[in-house]
């Protein structure tokens, strides 16, 4: 039996990628217009191209089944010239998933089941202005069972673009959000370290105090006020000894 489910481009026109979407264990699609039909799984578990295992970028890998649903989201958005539109939308709901208790339990619960889950991300996504491309996957990877990944695939796809755009990507984790003014001044600043644009992914953890870290590939810098702080006790209780 088929299940299917709809990741169109907008207004249901133009014509598919002639590649599979979604390889792997979990479906398999075929292109039927501009709807790809995804069946239910081979009882074996079907290899992956070598190209598939990995997303990479310089900086960042994206793996998994994350991985996977970030690139094929990707390619379609490539496909129809609008990666900076869709990486607009998954940014938003990204903020909204930092900003929001209740939206993190409901993507991460177990207990939720999918169609609670779609009721709620149809008026989420309504709220906050998400439609075209990046709600259908939004749409489809809640109806898979893979809301729980959103985050993964959303940083993912942050990684693609910013490759696709000569970018380094940089996991910037702050312990108030950045405004637009912050947010320049530290491109700014760490592409005149890296010698390239960069883009953030950035994040809230109140628990930081205050400062930022951030991370480039291996490349870790750490201001935050919660490190300093960590550093000025071991450093008392050395004198202690």
């Amino acid at each position: 039996m088929l299940r299917t489910a709809r990741l169109s481009k907008g207004g249901g026109q133009g014509h598919g990628p002639s590649h599979s979407l979604f390889a792997g264990h979990e479906f398999l699609p075929f292109k039927r217009a501009t709807t790809w039909v995804l069946a239910a799984p081979p009882p074996m578990r079907l290899p992956r191209a070598p190209d598939e295992r990995n997303v990479a970028t310089n900086d960042t890998i994206v793996e998994g089944m994350a991985g996977r649903y970030a690139s094929a989201l990707f390619d379609l958005a490539k496909e129809a010239s609008s990666i900076k539109e869709v990486e607009a939308d998954l940014t938003a709901f990204g903020k909204l998933l930092d900003e929001s208790d209740d939206l993190r339990r409901m993507v991460r619960s177990p207990v939720i089941s999918a169609d609670d889950q779609a009721r709620a991300m149809t008026a989420i996504l309504e709220k906050a202005g998400i439609g075209g491309l990046a709600a259908n996957f939004f749409n489809l990877i809640t109806k898979n069972h893979r809301l729980f990944a959103a985050a993964d695939m959303i940083k993912g796809f942050g990684a693609l673009a910013a490759r696709d755009r000569g970018e380094v990507t940089a996991q910037v984790t702050s312990a108030v959000a950045l405004n637009d003014a912050q947010v320049e001044e530290l491109k700014a600043t760490l592409k005149g370290s890296v010698g390239k644009d960069v883009a953030l992914d950035t994040h809230v953890d109140s628990g930081l105090l205050g400062g930022m870290i951030v991370k480039i590939g291996s490349r870790m810098i750490d201001s935050s006020l919660k490190t300093k702080l960590q550093n000025l006790k071991v450093s008392l209780s050395g004198q202690g000894t």
